[in-house]
This record gives structure tokens, sequence and C-alpha cells, in this order.
């Protein structure tokens, strides 16, 4: 039988925030890296938030990471997490939240990719376009957790 999903990447990461909002660029800044380092499996996406259209990206996909900045100060800089589908709505279509993304993909496309939420801690917010020193920290910190521990933990899942 002929393979029917859309691309034959496993693994996507939706960063989510603002590289010109300092710290608020850290899901990007981690999808950069993750990009450079030439993961066959993995595929990036960059959005400023997330909305109800990309329910349907995340059912081509065994699995996915939503990497945001968080403003609270994380245990060790970083938290990944599983991020359980939910049932809520907002007023508008945009700036939803990945547990809304990952409910409408189950019960939309009858997809069940498992998904998780990486935070990553930040301290400023202002305009401008790089990261403060804690940031980067944090930065450092949850992508060698996220390729050392993580990616090894999940691919062998991967179908």
């Amino acid at each position: 039988m002929k393979n029917t999903k859309v691309n034959s990447k496993k693994l996507l990461l939706i960063g989510i925030g603002n590289s010109g909002r300092r710290d608020d660029g850290l899901g990007w800044e981690l999808l950069e890296r993750i990009s450079n380092a030439g993961y066959d499996f993995i595929d990036c996406e960059f959005r400023y938030q997330l909305q109800v259209e990309d329910a349907a990206a995340l059912g081509n996909y065994d699995a996915v990471v939503f990497v945001d900045a968080c403003r609270d100060e994380l245990n060790g800089g970083f938290d990944i997490s599983r991020c359980v589908p939910s049932n809520h709505s907002f007023f508008s279509t945009h700036a939803q939240s990945p547990g809304a993304i990952v409910f409408l993909t189950n019960s939309v496309y009858r997809k069940f990719p498992r998904a998780y939420i990486l935070a990553i801690s930040g301290k400023e917010w202002g305009l401008e376009s790089s990261l403060s020193a804690t940031a980067e920290k944090n930065l450092k910190a949850a992508l060698y957790f996220f390729t050392e521990h993580f990616l090894p933990a999940i691919q062998p899942a991967l179908t």
C-alpha cells in the first residue's frame, strides 16, 4: 500500500514567539539551532501565534513539540511536558493554545500525534532582537536536554 502521509518527517517542532521581542524569540531560536543540526526526521515551523489552521498540519506527524518562551522561572530554566488536548476556544480563531490545536487535530481530523510543550524561561521582553543572558543560558540547557535526552527517547517510537 502506498504511503499517504503528506511528508516523510515524523516530528514537527512548532516555535511560537517573536524574535523582535527579546526572549519571546526563544522558541524560534531553538528551532533555528535544531534546523542547523540537520536532523532528517524533524520539520520546523515558526509561528507568531497558533491558529486553528495549524491543526491540519499536526495530523501529518507522529509527534509534535510546541516550543515557547515562558515568563515563569522554571527549575533548570525549562520544562517539557505532555500537551493535553483541551476542548476550549477563544473569541478569535487566532492565538489558540497548544492544547486547543491538539484537540482540533484529534476531533476534526481523527489524528492523534503525541504532543509536548517545551517551555523555556525568559526574562526580557522589550523591542530588541537578541536574547538576554538568562534566556541564552536557559536555551542552552533546554537544547542539551532536547537533543541528548528527549530525542533519543522519542525517536524509536516514531513510526
